[in-house]
């Protein structure tokens, strides 16, 4: 079977190929771009590596010492005779002529100037950076102390920088003290242990303290200087990398385009325009031209996550997968699905610049038509390889290692591994919202690839989507690359009125480029067996996933930040208050937060089910005080979680450092019932915001407030228990909030439709204690 594949395994679409990679100016084309890149990549390092200060100080630094030793002005004679000793010291022989002893000079002298200037100002701001007071400052009214902060840190900056110049000068993150995060830890168990069970936690901690907890902190310490993040690393390799269990629904999530809008109702026009805006911004952070993202427009964040966005593949393992990134030098097509046929599609012409969104329109379309017409011709099992990305990855990795590693379809997962990303145009529109969710974070269980960085999904109706593995980057990093499509289908024109894409310029040329190569795979006997068992299992999972979405447009953030309290928190403490309606009890809850502020910071938990929440549950439950008493209770666990929520950030959260404390402590031999039973505790609400308006840090002329109507819901993921909810939120305008509710039907105890209900009751509630009091 695998000769009379390879026979056929030639171009079904019929295409002229215009370009052509035999001739003697190819390859000298193919070299000059090779050493265009090189010097570009040298340059970014040099420049990153400088940074804040510049190249050009050392010009001008060299050029001022020289024109002193030359000219010798009055107003700087004292200089000068610093910089003649200086000079006359050089071991240089007595013959040398003075001016090139001055230019030598001038030359050492300027470089010295030069690494002293960088390493104290890179010192200076990362010693600055790691100033926390403006955080828990209200923003209207900051310190005096705040403000000359900041002004220090913009003029210590100096100028633009570009997208990774900032990284070695953000600070490395501090391990938290280890009673401080032990006296967390049970502050947070209170409302959800009985009596017994906290004096055990309680006994616990203290004896961990007392034996082996201090050895464990100081390991850590040791990490936390010579490694950029005490955690990170980590955190990718035991929690994602080790993970044995499906990627789909379990790890990889989904995202949702404009909500009741659509820019043109033709699928391959919206392919093309996305597709086109996305390898755009790619292209800005391979050359780091991207501006990396400030808060309040002065303290840089960690964009090392950016790298790794695309041209990225989860290659799955036995005891641990691997995650391989491509440079732009290997990734250069993209993976085009439609009707289970896979194709390659290069997407650069033949100067190099990736295909107008014109071309991109064309060459979809010609996918389509060949795929629609070839589909019958093809084994549903050979339609269905995808399916293996979905289940375990202990057996997928089996059956790669037995079907993928040799001949024709060893070539195929290479072209998969190495594409910048995949390309689904479905054939079937949504049925609805919940519809659209559900196929875009689990589709019908043979479509998606899951093991690839990102599946840019396209419906026929123009509706699109993207499904992402998390391994390589957190939501707010794919996030901003989305946000970025879909608003500039916003604020430019892109479409005819038609609803093709906008035509090239008439002074553009016609480039040259390849046509899509259909991929065809080598299926045995043995492997359409594994196939079909996968489809079976994965389709089994999708019906099993609850999902609902949800538009509250009653009020939105506006109306709650008038009444002095958080949106999040107003939102995480009435998620409390749904779960205490529903189930008659509290749970523990993760909100994720994110550490960026520190080298390669990813995330970190906020323990939301605080005391003061409960509180205030409690008290709106029993219905016995009065509506100022409960605004009361409410705006203190407000204030309450706006802390844990600080506390996170600035890296003095709970459960990273008992994370890392259970990572040493494995590789030292101890058993610990303590780190055991505290790490092993579900988290029956798993929540997370949603980023947004991360685009403006790149155009902050954007004013986004007359296109409201055309704001995303954002998206969201699995339940981390089967016995909880995942719960994801969006807040993208001033009067609604997007909520992206799951859970698992085989539970008997959750139901997503009903939480819902329970959790838009809770808001309208909480929202009545407000109506007394003036909204300022």
């Amino acid at each position: 079977m695998a000769e009379a594949r390879s026979a056929v395994a030639t171009p079904r679409v019929q295409k002229k190929d215009l370009g052509t990679t035999d001739s003697f100016d190819d390859l000298l084309k193919s070299y000059r771009q090779m050493i265009l890149r090189n010097y570009f990549r040298f340059r970014n390092s040099i420049r990153n590596g400088v940074w804040p200060t510049s190249t050009n100080n050392l010009g001008v630094a060299c050029g001022f010492s020289l024109y002193l030793l030359e000219y010798e002005p009055a107003s700087g004679q004292a200089v000068t005779a610093y910089l003649k000793r200086a000079v006359d010291a050089l071991p240089l022989p007595t013959s040398t002529p003075r001016w090139l002893r001055n230019l030598l000079g001038s030359m050492g002298i300027s470089f010295v100037f030069f690494i002293t200037l960088m390493k104290v100002r890179q010192y200076l701001l990362r010693i600055l950076l790691a100033y926390r007071g403006w955080m828990y400052e209200n923003v209207r009214e900051v310190s005096i102390k705040t403000k000359l902060w900041g002004l220090t840190v913009k003029f210590v900056s100096g100028y633009q920088p570009s997208l990774y110049s900032c990284q070695r000068s953000l600070p490395r993150m501090p391990v938290p003290p280890l009673d401080e995060t032990l006296s967390k830890l049970l502050d947070s168990l209170k409302p959800l242990c009985s009596e017994e069970e906290f004096k055990q936690y309680t006994k616990e901690a203290g004896d961990f303290e007392a034996t082996i907890g201090p050895r464990l902190q100081r390991l850590l310490h040791l990490k936390s200087w010579w490694a950029p993040n005490y955690v990170s690393d980590w955190w990718e390799k035991y929690v994602y990398l080790m993970s044995r269990s499906p990627l789909a629904i379990n790890s990889n999530y989904y995202a949702l385009d404009h909500y009741i809008w659509t820019p043109t109702n033709r699928q391959v026009s919206r392919a093309a325009n996305v597709v086109h805006s996305i390898l755009y911004f790619k292209r800005q952070i391979d050359r780091e031209e991207l501006t990396p993202l400030l808060l309040r427009n002065t303290i840089p964040v960690c964009m090392a996550q950016y790298e790794r966005l695309f041209a990225t593949v989860r290659v799955p393992g036995e005891e641990i997968d691997d995650l391989l990134h491509f440079d732009s030098t290997e990734s250069r097509h993209v993976v085009v699905w439609r009707q289970g046929l896979f194709y390659q599609l290069n997407i650069y012409d033949d100067k190099n610049q990736i295909l107008s969104p014109a071309e991109l329109e064309r060459l979809f379309q010609d996918i389509i038509d060949d795929a629609d017409k070839h589909k019958e011709s093809v084994s549903e099992s050979e339609r269905s390889v995808a399916a293996l990305t979905a289940i375990d990855r202990r057996s997928w990795a089996r059956i790669q290692k037995q079907n993928f590693t040799s001949g024709i379809n060893k070539d195929n997962m290479d072209l998969i591994f190495k594409a910048v990303c995949m390309v689904v145009l479905f054939d079937k529109p949504p049925e609805s919202i919940v519809d659209k969710g559900k196929t875009l974070l689990h589709a019908d269980g043979r479509t998606l690839w899951f093991d690839k960085s990102v599946n840019l999904c396209f419906f026929p109706d123009g509706q699109c989507g993207l499904n992402v593995e998390h391994t390589m980057a957190d939501a707010p990093a794919m996030g901003h690359v989305w946000e970025y499509a879909m608003t500039m289908e916003v604020i430019e024109k892109r479409y005819l009125d038609n609803g093709q894409v906008m035509p090239p310029p008439k002074s553009f040329k016609q480039s040259l480029y390849s046509p899509p190569r259909r991929i065809i795979w080598d299926i045995t006997d043995a492997l359409e067996k594994e196939i079909n068992k996968a489809v079976v299992m994965n389709q089994k999972n999708n019906e099993d996933l609850d999902l609902e979405i949800r538009n509250h447009n009653k009020f939105g953030k506006g109306i709650i930040k008038k009444a002095r309290v958080s949106p999040d928190a107003f939102i995480q403490i009435a998620l409390q208050l749904a779960y205490y309606r529903h189930t008659g009890r509290f749970c523990q809850t993760y909100e994720a937060s994110a550490t960026r502020l520190y080298q390669n910071g990813r995330t970190e938990t906020v323990r939301s089910c605080s005391e003061d929440a409960a509180a205030f549950v409690r008290a709106m439950v029993s219905g016995k005080l009065p509506k100022e008493k409960l605004l009361h209770l409410l705006r203190v666990a407000g204030e309450r979680h706006q802390k844990l929520y600080r506390d996170a950030m600035n890296g003095k959260g709970i459960d990273r450092h008992l994370f890392a404390l259970y990572v040493v402590s494995k590789g030292l031999g101890y058993e610990s019932q303590f780190l055991e039973s505290t790490i092993r505790r579900p988290w029956t609400l798993s929540t997370s915001q949603q980023p947004q308006q991360q685009i403006q840090a790149n155009t902050p002329d954007i004013n986004l407030e007359p296109f409201r109507k055309m704001c995303s819901p954002g998206g969201g993921f699995g339940p981390v228990s089967d016995e909880g909810y995942g719960v994801s939120y969006m807040l993208p305008t001033e009067y609604n909030i997007f909520f992206h509710v799951s859970s698992k039907r085989s539970c008997s105890t959750t139901d997503s439709r009903k939480f819902s209900d329970i959790l838009f009751k809770s808001m309208d509630d909480m929202r009545l204690l407000f109506d007394n009091t003036k909204l300022e």
